[in-house]
């Protein structure tokens, strides 16, 4: 364990300490080093388990009673028993503790050490805590040292095992029993039957299933998840001005990170947004509290459209070939991790030709990138011209018609994957109907802000254009639009072309993390078996956000997983019954990354 100058002078007080029975040392026996190692760590870990219990009784009775006790820390040093005693609670709101270790220095005197994670008032950080526990005349033990110091931000994450659980991991293959993972290093060191060194911490997960962190492959952390982030959609402005709800969100995007890692949900893919969100893959990446994040910065569009800012823009209009190559090459130059197309427009439109022509530009300067090509595309004869043009990822589903052979032809001549987006439309309809359904909706992974301003949708002025005749017909159609969906998932299942799962999260109540959970249920409702859609949410999305790291549990890929309480493989739905994620090989539980519940 690498020693900072203030965890020296604890072990210079320590020594100390321990000088009164130096005399003792040389007879301190193995046997005795051993009964006082084993003394000490369970009253050591009972000091902590009170923590735990915010048992401050219990807590208190761990420490001596003395002006000599120490207790040092970020603030400082502070002396005496009184002090401790008399001072308020602060229990932090979750404590994660791992890696203890006692080492006996003198008959009665143990030194201990453990690695910590506290999360209070919104914000975690880690570190080391020691103690320094000396054994009483009658036989009990008494903290007379302690101290709790954070780590820096780049110190390498501890290494776990998990271990006698189910491993389903991403591949496909069939899932292994009473199995072990080894993270060491944030990347995953074993798998199946493993040896467990001694410096690796345990963690029993018997009775679980062990899966790769989900990948939701379509998001936009330019959006918010209800209207105030698409005023195209309801216009709010007036009310929610747009400038500052998008200065809100390239501030604040550690609520979203959040949202996802408590959904399982270990990295993202913004398929179109601001240019900020380029950023956004450093600053996740440099943080196991992140999902990992892929970005394709603003969609060029056929349409011209206004949903922008005016130092900022998110659409970029392809009004010309030499503004749509300028567009693709500013991509490029930014280091994109595609070039996204919004390609609406109608095949019998007079402009179709020259949108045909651009797409082609955009497609061409994609190429001498290296970089994907991706396109939203819904009607079927959109879908086929993008494949054409050599689109590498479809966005969305075609809605409109079956999909045919020759668009089957044309998805495997390209290696395009293809990313259904069944359930975004919900989210419109419910905005349109002025009713937000919860149901299915993990609230507790979404942030406040975003869980307020979801719950006004019920009490926004009704539309007197949206009566319930006009409601009724609008969820036919999208009815009729979700069984073609369906039957088209079907379809490019059967083919073999690759299936990503996207949720197109931050549209209107498609919420960020917690609508992964309603995209991979309704993949399973359209046929897709269990396993397909875990291995759609894991190594296809993966893959189609670029990322050849993760997305499946083997040896050298980073160590991103979810334990789960449920059986992934008998019901998609348990998915949902998360219990730990780790990121990077760091360990999270799910009450760490939940939101307090509104008072």
């Amino acid at each position: 364990m690498k020693r900072t100058p203030s965890l020296a002078l604890t072990l210079a007080v320590l020594l100390v300490g321990a000088a009164a029975a130096h005399a003792q040392t040389r007879a301190y026996t193995p046997a005795q080093r051993a009964a006082d190692s084993t003394q000490a760590l369970a009253f050591f870990r009972g000091n902590v388990a009170a923590i735990h219990h915010r048992d401050r009784p219990a807590y208190l009775r761990h420490y001596l009673q003395s002006p000599r006790l120490a207790r040092v820390g970020p603030g400082g040093a502070q002396y005496g028993y009184q002090g401790l005693a008399t001072g308020p609670n602060s229990w932090p709101d979750t404590l994660v503790s791992t890696h203890f270790e006692v080492v006996p220095l003198s008959p009665g005197v143990v030194y201990g050490a453990y690695r910590y994670r506290v999360a209070q008032g919104g914000s975690s950080s880690r570190g080391v805590s020691e103690r320094v526990m000396v054994r009483q005349p009658g036989g009990s033990w008494k903290v007379g040292v302690s101290t709790a110091f954070g780590s820096p931000g780049d110190a390498p994450v501890p290494a776990f095992a998990l271990t006698h659980a189910t491993v389903v991991d991403g591949t496909g293959r069939p899932p292994l029993r009473d199995a072990t993972v080894v993270m060491r290093d944030g990347k995953v060191a074993c798998v199946g039957t493993c040896t467990v060194a001694a410096d690796v911490e345990v963690v029993d997960a018997r009775g679980r299933w062990i899966v790769p962190g989900l990948v939701d492959a379509h998001v936009h952390y330019s959006q918010t998840g209800w209207a105030d982030g698409r005023p195209d959609a309801l216009d709010l402005r007036e009310r929610f001005p747009y400038d500052s709800t998008v200065a809100v969100l390239e501030a604040h995007p550690e609520r979203f990170f959040r949202s996802y890692l408590c959904a399982g949900v270990t990295a993202t893919f913004d398929v179109g947004g601001y240019p900020w969100t380029w950023a956004l893959r450093a600053r996740a990446e440099a943080s196991n509290a992140a999902p990992h994040v892929a970005a394709a910065g603003p969609l060029l569009s056929t349409l011209d459209h206004w949903l922008n800012v005016p130092a900022a823009r998110q659409f970029v209009f392809m009004s010309s070939d030499s503004a749509t190559l300028a567009g693709a090459r500013m991509m490029v130059h930014n280091g994109s991790d595609a070039i996204k197309v919004w390609y609406l427009v109608e095949s019998t439109s007079p402009d179709t030709a020259q949108f045909k022509a651009r797409l082609r530009v955009a497609a061409a300067e994609a190429r001498r990138g290296g970089i994907p090509l991706i396109v939203h595309a819904t009607d079927l004869w959109q879908a086929k011209d993008a494949l054409r043009a050599g689109a590498r990822l479809l966005v969305h589903s075609v809605d409109d018609r079956p999909v045919d052979d020759e668009f089957i032809a044309l998805a495997k001549q390209a290696g395009a994957t293809y990313t259904p987006t069944l359930t975004v439309t919900d989210g419109y309809g419910m905005l349109l109907g002025r009713r937000f359904d919860r149901t299915g909706v993990p609230m507790e992974c979404v942030d406040p802000d975003t869980r307020h301003r979801a719950a006004l949708t019920d009490s926004l002025p009704a539309d007197p254009r949206f009566t319930p005749e006009v409601m009724a017909r609008y969820r036919q159609r999208e009815a009729t639009l979700r069984q073609t969906m369906y039957a088209n998932l079907r379809r490019v299942r059967d083919a073999g072309i690759p299936i990503a799962m996207g949720t197109d999260a931050g549209n209107p109540l498609t919420l960020h993390g917690a609508s992964v959970y309603r995209e991979m249920e309704a993949m399973a409702e359209a046929g897709m078996t269990p396993m397909e859609v875990l291995v759609a949410s894991t190594r296809t999305a993966a893959r189609a956000m670029g990322r050849a790291d993760i997305g499946t549990l083997e040896p050298g890929k980073l160590a991103d997983l979810v334990v789960l309480d449920g059986d992934p493989l008998a019901s998609v739905t348990n998915l949902r019954r998360v219990r730990l994620v780790a990121r990077g090989g760091e360990i999270w539980t799910r009450e760490e990354l939940e939101y307090p519940a509104e008072r």
